[in-house]
């Protein structure tokens, strides 16, 4: 894939116009963004047609969790939208919402399970589920578990790609969030990496919001992203 390919944008804002902005000024430098719970539900999900009138793949990043059948249903309205080509799940829900999900998504798409969340860290593995796995471990488990259930790949840090690959396969998807410029604030991201490490250990897409869409200059931050991704 080329530098272009890998680079998915978030769109973290609240109001469309802010996030039409952002895409405009990104211009023809980025063709992937992601859409999470914050402008989806602020839009009521109109920012997915502005993005697909601009001819721009989506990852909906809307991380659906529930009994199987719930989610299923939500996978399914999903796989409806035709301008969405990639979508996730939270892979703790278990195999079963796992393979409900790929019998009704569409065979050009990409489901992804979310294994742990890059805001955590082992402290708070342990604090919050009283596992005495790392976050790399469970993270690792959790792909593995995907994986057999027919998951496309995993959403996870990049710190863990290189290892998932290793045990799940090359071909198993890795879309890793918390990406960061080494002179860059980390914000609520505790497991983080850089783009040029991130894609040599293993990540074959890069979540990149705050970095490029808070810069003074955003296009520049997205060059300046896309050339540390072309060196990796």
């Amino acid at each position: 894939m080329t530098a272009q390919e890998r680079l998915i944008v978030a769109l973290d804002f609240q109001t469309a116009k802010e996030a039409e902005q952002m895409v405009l000024t990104l211009g023809e430098h980025v063709s992937f963004y992601k859409v999470g719970l914050e402008l989806f539900l602020n839009t009521g999900g109109s920012i997915l047609e502005f993005l697909a009138s601009q001819n721009k793949r989506i990852f909906l990043d809307l991380k659906f969790h529930d009994i199987p059948n719930t989610t299923a249903a939500a996978a399914r309205f999903a796989a409806s939208l035709d301008s969405v080509s990639m979508f996730n799940l939270h892979a703790s829900g278990g195999t079963q919402m796992i393979k409900d999900s790929m019998a009704v998504k569409r065979a050009d798409q990409i489901l992804l399970a979310v294994t742990v969340l890059t805001s955590l860290d082992d402290g708070d593995i342990t604090a919050n589920f009283q596992s005495p796995l790392t976050a790399s471990e469970l993270a690792l488990n959790l792909a593995k578990n995907s994986k057999l259930a027919g998951a496309n790949g995993v959403v996870c840090s990049a710190l863990e790609a290189q290892t998932i690959k290793k045990h799940c396969g090359e071909d198993f998807i890795t879309v890793c969030p918390g990406i960061r410029f080494n002179d860059s604030q980390v914000g609520d991201q505790k497991r983080v990496l850089g783009p040029k490490e991130a894609i040599q250990n293993g990540a074959d897409y890069l979540v990149i919001g705050r970095p490029i869409t808070a810069d003074p200059s955003p296009k520049d931050a997205a060059l300046r992203m896309l050339e540390e991704i072309s060196k990796a």
